[in-house]
């Protein structure tokens, strides 16, 4: 296809009729297809259906013998938990945390002791600093940004660069200004860009210089294991690096086995340096004797050892990875050599992120809307939904069936065509262009 910023006017104008009538006929078809988020499909949750039948009448005896069913008192979960997923966290079994099923719910309550007590290295709670402030690596994790916008917390953006956040950014804000409390970092298949930090930058993290003594990595390394090739990513060890460079209470690690194993029944994981534990475990000890240590047994019976999520999570790529190529298929056919849209081909984690043409991604969502797609919202990748730029959107394909998943890429490609060809027309007309 002919780039259609180099289209003649005339030319251009016959392609988007083109491309209006090709949406016009996918929207009458009546389409309800589902992209919003990125859930696991009913194939990936039936991986793990052995749960609903642990751990038994008679299987709810932990390794020392505690009875499951009751109180057993240790906020930090059991002890075989904690020694199952240290390896997916990179920490020790003594400095892991696990929880109920929402990481996210963790992350909002570390935030929230830190803004009413302060954290391990601090002199005063957060809150009597304010104002406080997060970086965050641009496009990112939506519900990262509801929780600091939820606390009052101001956002700035960082720019990823495909390794990790802009570094040279990251390390001029943070030495600079005592407000820096915290960045936010997905450092494994990024949501949405899939992009690994690179170990300059997880060095570069560790070791660099901020104005704030309390500053912390809030480190959501949720798809630590959720390869989509037989080439694994590596992820340089953050607890290791700084402990290295005298920051050990710098990083906050944080996981789950919400798409690891039933997204609505699953464990959160936490872990940190002995002093940020015992800082979490003090103030988490005070909203519950415990987490729901059944759920935590049955899923040490089901998964047993690292060899046992991995060859899991096998089972989970077999199923996703020809989805994101069916999606790669489709944005190629349509979208290939039009010089207007650009998207990942991810090697992990459960997004595609797809740029177009600046200005354009407002009117493709709601293109695609009328055409039966439903997605996020745009700007959702950014703090507050404000995408500077208009362009970025992030795909979703893991939840709906393989053949759902081609068409509501069509029908995101259509979208993408209409949108930007227009956008190109009017400022073409508005220029007094030919």
């Amino acid at each position: 296809m002919q780039s259609l910023e180099t289209m003649m006017t005339d030319d251009l104008r016959a392609f988007r009729r083109q491309a209006g009538d090709r949406h016009a006929a996918f929207k009458a078809r009546g389409l309800k297809l589902d992209s919003t988020r990125g859930k696991p499909s009913p194939e990936q949750l039936d991986l793990s259906n052995e749960l609903l039948s642990l751990p038994g009448p008679d299987g709810f005896r932990s390794a020392d013998g505690g009875d499951c069913r009751n109180y057993l008192g240790d906020v930090r979960g059991l002890p075989e938990a904690r020694a199952l997923f240290a390896s997916v966290l990179g920490a020790p079994a003594e400095q892991v945390l696990v929880g109920g099923n929402s990481s996210l719910t963790l992350m909002h309550d570390l935030i929230a002791f830190a803004l009413l007590h302060g954290v391990p290295g601090g002199d005063r709670p957060w809150a009597a600093q304010a104002p406080v402030t997060f970086l965050c690596p641009v496009p990112g994790y939506d519900r990262h940004f509801s929780i600091c916008e939820g606390f009052g917390i101001r956002l700035v953006p960082v720019p990823l660069t495909g390794h990790g956040p802009d570094m040279d950014v990251v390390e001029r804000l943070v030495a600079a200004d005592p407000s820096v409390k915290g960045i936010w970092c997905v450092p494994k298949y990024s949501n949405p860009t899939a992009e690994t930090y690179s170990p300059e930058t997880v060095e570069r993290l560790a070791t660099m210089r901020t104005a704030a003594p309390d500053f912390r990595l809030f480190w959501d390394n949720a798809y630590a294991v959720h390869h989509l090739t037989d080439r694994p990513h590596r992820l340089a060890n953050i607890l290791e690096a700084c402990g290295r460079h005298g920051h050990g209470d710098r990083p906050l690690i944080f996981g789950s086995t919400s798409k690891i194993t039933f997204a609505g029944a699953g464990l959160s994981l936490f872990a940190g340096s002995t002093a940020n534990m015992d800082w979490a475990r003090k103030h988490l000890s005070r909203q519950s004797i415990g987490p729901d240590k059944l759920n935590q047994l049955r899923h040490v019976r089901l998964l047993r050892d690292e060899a046992g999520i991995a060859a899991l999570m096998e089972r989970h790529r077999r199923i996703i990875m020809p989805k994101f190529q069916r999606v790669q298929a489709v944005f190629a056919e349509h979208l290939g050599g039009a010089g207007i849209a650009r998207w990942t081909e991810p090697e992990g984690g459960y997004f595609i992120s797809l740029d177009v043409r600046r200005g354009s991604a407002r009117r493709t969502v709601a293109l695609a809307q009328e055409a039966g797609v439903a997605m996020v919202a745009p700007g959702a990748t950014f703090p507050y939904g404000r995408d500077p730029d208009d362009r970025n959107i992030r795909i979703a394909p893991t939840f709906p069936a393989l053949p759902e998943v081609g068409l509501a890429a069509e029908g995101v490609a259509l979208s993408v065509l209409v949108a930007t060809s227009e956008a190109i027309l009017a400022e073409r007309e508005a220029g007094g262009g030919h």
